[in-house]
Order: structure tokens, then C-alpha cells, then sequence
């Protein structure tokens, strides 16, 4: 194979204790997380319970299902073990349509594999979580001068690109990857799908944009970390080529 690995994310490393705690005292002197972890917190480690996954959790991804409007919580208790489904959420609203983010102001939601880079207790929209867009694949095939920034998760349910959802499940969402972060997930993955890549949603694809070569070529990239996960609740290292294709292998 020429291509050559360019980067790779998602590594976890701890914190040093002392930066864990500086985090957490900074988050919780925000009346907003420290309200919501005292309205959420006990009520939702009952739920990872249920499922048998220890909580505070180690170790959680989330996937975003543009057509569905849906984002699913998935959780393990360490690196050897599959992803367990914990919940799905609603989200409320989306804008664009399918396909990923190539601009700014395109309105699109992106799509690709992407992790939270910061968690903002003073959002506008009630408490938001920033990804890490764009990323080595957006800026290669995407607007290299004006690809867009700012995606967030974030309450408030409106957007114009962002992932938006109700304050009360943000809330719940914030909780949940706060305690992830400090227990040591320095890097929460979050992967946003066009759709779920099932029969019916490969149909729905090739009917409604059969014709837009390069959606469908992105939209093939993408469905082997779907197919893999699938198969397998377990991710891949997220690494590009240098024509900024995702290179899911098992490395």
C-alpha cells in the first residue's frame, strides 16, 4: 500500500492528577454542571447499572445518526472489552441535509470520525461540548481556507450545524462525559453517520443522492468503521491517508 499513515487520534492518556482536579473544580463552579450533576448523576449510574457497566464510566463513545436524528451512548469498563449500548437520545433538531461538511456557512452537520475537545459550562445554549471538526479529512477535502468551525453537542435545540438537544438531555450527556473525562478518557470518540448503513438505509442513499459521486465515495469510507463496530463494539485507531481517506485497518 503507498498511502501513508498521517495521523492518528484518539491515544488515551491520563491526566496528571493535579490538571484532573483543576478541571473539575473550574466545571463545577458553574452553577449549571454543578445542578445538573446533582440532578442527573445517581439517576443515570443506575442506568450504566442495569447494564453492567461500572460507573463513573471508563470508557464511552457516541454515534450520530443524521437521518434518524438520533445519537447512541455506548460504554465498556476497559480497552479489551466490547462497547455495551447504554441509551439513545433524541436529538431535536438538524440542519442541512445529508452528507458531510465541506464549508463554512454550508449549514451541513458534519460527518466523519471526530472526539470532544472542550466542555463549555457557559455556553448560550445552556452547556455544549466542542468537536474536534475540522479534522485531517475535512481539511483535505473539504474548503482548505474556510472549512467551518465551532460544532458543538450543545442544548438549546436550535442549530446551523451543531448536533442540538434539549437542555435536560444535555444536561444528562455533559454528566456523563465529565465523568468519563475524569476518569482518565482524555479523548471521547464521537463518529457522525448520514444514516444507519442497514439495507434500507443503503437504498435510501443510493435513491436520493445516487447521482453525487463524491458523497458516495465518502459514504463507502465511512461504512467500513460502521461495518466494523457492528461486528465487532469495538472501534478502530482513527488514522488518514494523505488524500484525506479515513484508513480503517486493525492495526
Amino acid at each position: 500500500m503507498k498511502s501513508v499513515l498521517v495521523l492518528c487520534v484518539l491515544t488515551s492518556s491520563l491526566f496528571a492528577q493535579d490538571d484532573v482536579n483543576t478541571f473539575r473544580n473550574f466545571q463545577f463552579s458553574f452553577n449549571r454542571v454543578s445542578n445538573a450533576w446533582a440532578k442527573y448523576n445517581d439517576s443515570i449510574g443506575k442506568i450504566f447499572t442495569t447494564k453492567g457497566i461500572a460507573y463513573p464510566p471508563k470508557d464511552i463513545y457516541l454515534r450520530v445518526f443524521k437521518a434518524q436524528n438520533e445519537m447512541e451512548l455506548w460504554a465498556r469498563d476497559n480497552a479489551n472489552n466490547e462497547y455495551k449500548h447504554v441509551k439513545t437520545y433524541r436529538i431535536c433538531a438538524l440542519s442541512g441535509i445529508l452528507g458531510p461538511k465541506r464549508t463554512e456557512g454550508d449549514l451541513q452537520v458534519p460527518e466523519g470520525c471526530y472526539f470532544i475537545e472542550e466542555f463549555n459550562p457557559k455556553s448560550d445554549f445552556y452547556l455544549s461540548l466542542l468537536l474536534n471538526y475540522p479534522n485531517y479529512s475535512d481539511m483535505v477535502l473539504g474548503d482548505k481556507d474556510k472549512p467551518g468551525g465551532d460544532i458543538y453537542i450543545h442544548g438549546g435545540c436550535v442549530t446551523v450545524g451543531c448536533v442540538p438537544m434539549t437542555d435536560d438531555i444535555i444536561q444528562q450527556l455533559y454528566v456523563i462525559c465529565l465523568n468519563a473525562k475524569f476518569n482518565g478518557e482524555s479523548y471521547i470518540p464521537v463518529h457522525i453517520y448520514p444514516t444507519r448503513f442497514t439495507k434500507a438505509g443503503l437504498n435510501y442513499l443510493g435513491k436520493e443522492y445516487g447521482k453525487e459521486q463524491k458523497k458516495q465515495e465518502f459514504w463507502v469510507n465511512m461504512k467500513n468503521d460502521y461495518d466494523y463496530f457492528e461486528k465487532y463494539h469495538k472501534l478502530l485507531p482513527v488514522v488518514y491517508t494523505p488524500d484525506g481517506k479515513y484508513l480503517f485497518s486493525n492495526m
